[in-house]
């Protein structure tokens, strides 16, 4: 419920034009109350990193990170406001030439 989160990806490392991870990730709220999720995406400081959203109660499943890249090992982690609420679901597509 606070910062740092907990991880949910760590990207590949390397920073070339033919090395980046293809995240995407939807959340669903399992309580009767809305719930706001961060996610930190690529690093914890807030402002620079973060990503705001609040999932809707009983919604489904929410978008939250709609495939953004990320490469050069940084770090996606999350926390919710309430917790063992958010379930989070998703993939990786690693791009590679």
């Amino acid at each position: 419920t606070s910062s740092a989160g907990t991880t949910i990806h760590t990207a590949s490392s390397g920073t070339g034009d033919n090395n980046y991870d293809e995240l995407w990730i939807w959340a669903v709220n399992c309580d009767t109350s809305a719930i706001k999720l961060t996610i930190q995406y690529g690093g914890t400081t807030t402002v620079d990193h973060d990503i705001e959203v609040t999932i809707p109660p009983e919604d489904g499943l929410v978008p939250v990170i709609p495939g953004l890249i990320i490469q050069n090992s940084l770090v996606v982690k999350a926390y919710a406001g309430t917790a063992n609420k958010i379930v989070l679901y998703g993939y990786s597509n690693e791009i590679t030439a």
